[in-house]
């Protein structure tokens, strides 16, 4: 089932192509919200907003489980809060596959989240990890590939 996007979505494309007349004749980017409860999804948003929040992290296996293509650089997002009002639009920069061990203290200080620590990312995509993969009777391991995926904020709401 197709979620309803909030006519804050449109709005924010439609406000970005104004002054970006190179994506005039594209529809609306995909639009989502990051994590998977209420108070990170917004927390997250307003980092985003707020340009200190510019990577994210997700596991192989699920881009592969639910058969989702990974994000290419140049690509385009539009980044919600929890109830799907457009906050931001981003670009991918650039991807890497790192194994979960091996995630820098660079990546989780430009991933922008806690107190930018890899102590602090990896202690809370742990939890995450291990959230997402609970419903398949799978735990998360050390050595899974975690994609890696950098991105500028191009836009924000003025809202």
């Amino acid at each position: 089932m197709q979620q309803k996007i909030d006519i804050s979505v449109t709005k924010l494309w439609k406000e970005f192509i104004k002054v970006n007349s190179q994506y005039a004749n594209q529809e609306a980017p995909e639009s989502y919200c990051f994590c998977d409860n209420e108070v990170d999804a917004n927390v997250c948003a307003q980092l985003v907003v707020k340009n200190i929040k510019q990577a994210t992290a997700g596991s192989l296996w699920w881009y592969e489980y639910s058969n989702e293509p990974l994000s290419n650089i140049g690509d385009l997002f539009i980044i919600t809060n929890w109830n799907g009002i457009a906050k931001a639009i981003i670009q991918v920069s650039k991807i890497e596959k790192t194994p979960y061990n091996q995630i820098s203290t660079e990546f989780a200080r430009i991933e922008g989240e806690g107190d930018k620590s890899l102590v602090y990312w990896k202690k809370v995509h742990w939890a995450y990890f291990t959230r997402e993969m609970l419903p398949y009777n799978l735990k998360p391991t050390e050595d899974m590939i975690i994609v890696c995926e950098y991105f500028e904020t191009v836009w924000t709401n003025t809202d």
